[in-house]
């Protein structure tokens, strides 16, 4: 039997897998006791519910402001902004031949769209009603769009900055997109347009979407969607200019000596050596011009 990768990788990616599998069987798991407690209408879930919406709508109705201020979150963090991203970044990861991971994402997006609208319309669970509302949705409420747009949004982000970033960075992204996640579920509450189960419900529905579409993808596409992440890397890495510089000696400065003839180099050396007044005296004799004995 002829293996394309090592046990190491081929491990790696079972494991992957199967963590890909979990995560949707488990979320479908949970979904689906919640929406059999929906659907029976559970006295302490809809007491749950029923409590926390009439709290926070009263608030919202003596606070104007503020309720302007939630419905401005709400608005930003809209399932079509969350769908725009997703499809930026789908754009992108095309264009730089990121083609499996880029249709990771565009079905990220839409195995999401319509689930969510598969799913409410299957359930058709009434949204809560007030005499003085102070936001407007339409559409069944369970479950959120809202919530679960923004939890497929922020995961899918996160996941293709994971191998990009350090672990500061890793904890920074979670952090955030955390954080999204749970005031964007938490504003359709505020606003009174989702119950409370309506909102976990959508988290549990993009738990399911992420891990269904990716096990569909890594069983269809062995390996390929961790090839891709390599080849963002790769293309998005910092680049250095190489600079190459010639090496070009400097000019050698010229030696006085070296263009002076060699008789005229020797004739002032022995000039400057030599004692005027012993050649007077005639002390200065031929003796230096004999051999040394004992430099033999």
């Amino acid at each position: 039997m002829h293996l394309t990768n090592s046990t190491t990788s081929v491990t790696a990616r079972n494991r992957s897998l199967l963590r890909d599998a979990a995560l949707a069987a488990g979320c479908a798991a949970l979904f689906g006791l919640l929406a059999a407690l929906v659907t029976s209408r559970w006295h302490p879930l809809i007491s749950f519910d029923q409590e926390w919406i009439g709290e926070l709508h009263t608030y919202a109705r003596e606070h104007r402001i503020w309720t302007a201020a939630v419905q401005t979150l709400s608005d930003i963090g809209g399932t079509i902004t969350m769908r725009t991203l997703l499809g930026i970044a789908a754009v992108w990861l095309w264009l730089i031949g990121a083609r499996v991971l880029a249709g990771w994402v565009a079905a990220q997006t839409l195995v999401g769209w319509v689930g969510q609208w598969a799913l409410k319309l299957a359930f058709g669970r009434g949204r809560p009603t007030f005499s003085d509302p102070v936001s407007h949705a339409g559409g069944p409420a369970f479950p959120s769009g809202h919530a679960m747009a923004s939890a497929i949004t922020c995961a899918v982000l996160v996941g293709l900055l994971w191998y990009r970033v350090n672990r500061r960075g890793r904890t920074a992204a979670c952090t955030v997109a955390a954080i999204t996640v749970l005031t964007i579920g938490w504003t359709r509450v505020a606003l009174g347009v989702h119950w409370p189960s309506d909102v976990l419900g959508g988290w549990l529905a993009a738990g399911m979407v992420l891990g269904s579409v990716t096990t569909v993808i890594e069983l269809w596409r062995p390996g390929a969607l961790a090839r891709d992440v390599r080849r963002v890397n790769w293309r998005t890495r910092p680049r250095v200019q190489r600079v190459i510089v010639p090496s070009v000696r400097p000019p050698r400065t010229p030696d006085p000596l070296d263009d002076a003839p060699l008789d005229d180099a020797l004739d002032d050396s022995t000039v400057d050596t030599v004692d005027d007044g012993a050649l007077d005296d005639g002390t200065f004799d031929g003796a230096a011009d004999r051999p040394n004995k004992t430099s033999r």
